[in-house]
């Protein structure tokens, strides 16, 4: 996974940003294939979370709150998909990497941070993305929830989340001593994210008392974005408040990263 050179007649010339970051995911993508249990747990839990949600979504009173079963389960779905396939899998390749010294050696080639960090996040990221279209598509299908009202807040809100979850993952990585440790100190957050984001329950139908806190939290502004996008019930207000939200958790994530990420083993 060490930096690459290309050779041509007149001699070996140095790759560019775009080509080394290639190089490294494409290894990455060879090393996850070969860790069953984090790609199983990527790959088929986004998938199965949302069926065990739908008897119980469909039970719930969405009278005035302006929700189809179908709005409600296909923003968990990529919640899910967020959780699991980006965050919970990257904990423990960047846990993984550095213990195992990867990263330590790639930093002596040619491969800048930033390249070596979104390199191994690139194949989880595209898991995560494939993901969503396959939710997207079964919903429509199961559930008629057919194309979104807001399409611009859809990707605004996939955007963003998809720079701060795997920073988060990054950070988190970086408090444990091995690949388990990662995992475990990656259960807080992925549980408080499934219970007050709206993944499970909407905010609309949360207690007064709560529905302010679990506004704050890095997953709530992307389903937020993502459920108001395609029912298209999301006002301008919210928008701003959703928006402002993920920019600020962007912000706090990469600063994280650029300030507690460790390269070299914890000992």
């Amino acid at each position: 996974m060490s930096g690459t050179t290309v050779t041509t007649g007149a001699g070996p010339a140095r790759t560019t940003a775009a080509g080394r970051t290639r190089a490294l995911a494409h290894a990455e993508l060879t090393l996850l294939g070969r860790t069953r249990a984090t790609l199983a747990a990527a790959v088929f839990v986004p998938l199965v979370m949302p069926l065990t949600l739908r008897s119980a979504v469909s039970s719930m009173d969405l009278k005035g709150t302006g929700l189809t079963v179908g709005s409600v389960l296909l923003p968990s779905a990529i919640g899910f998909a967020l959780l699991f396939a980006v965050y919970g899998s990257l904990v423990s390749v960047y846990a993984a990497r550095r213990e195992e010294l990867v990263l330590k050696r790639l930093r002596t080639g040619e491969a800048r941070d930033l390249e070596i960090l979104a390199g191994a996040a690139l194949p989880s990221v595209a898991i995560g993305l494939a993901q969503c279209v396959v939710l997207t598509i079964a919903c429509r299908a199961a559930l008629g929830t057919g194309l979104p009202e807001r399409p611009e807040l859809v990707a605004l809100g996939l955007l963003s989340a998809l720079v701060t979850w795997p920073a988060l993952a990054a950070v988190t990585a970086s408090f444990s001593r091995s690949v388990e440790g990662a995992q475990v100190a990656a259960a807080p957050l992925t549980l408080v994210s499934m219970v007050g984001s709206g993944t499970f329950v909407p905010l609309q139908m949360l207690p007064d008392g709560v529905a302010p806190f679990c506004e704050l939290l890095p997953l709530t502004p992307v389903i937020t974005l993502v459920r108001g996008g395609w029912s298209g019930h999301l006002s301008a207000h919210d928008t701003v408040g959703a928006l402002v939200t993920a920019v600020a958790w962007t912000v706090i994530a990469v600063f994280a990263v650029r300030r507690w990420f460790r390269w070299e083993p914890r000992r």
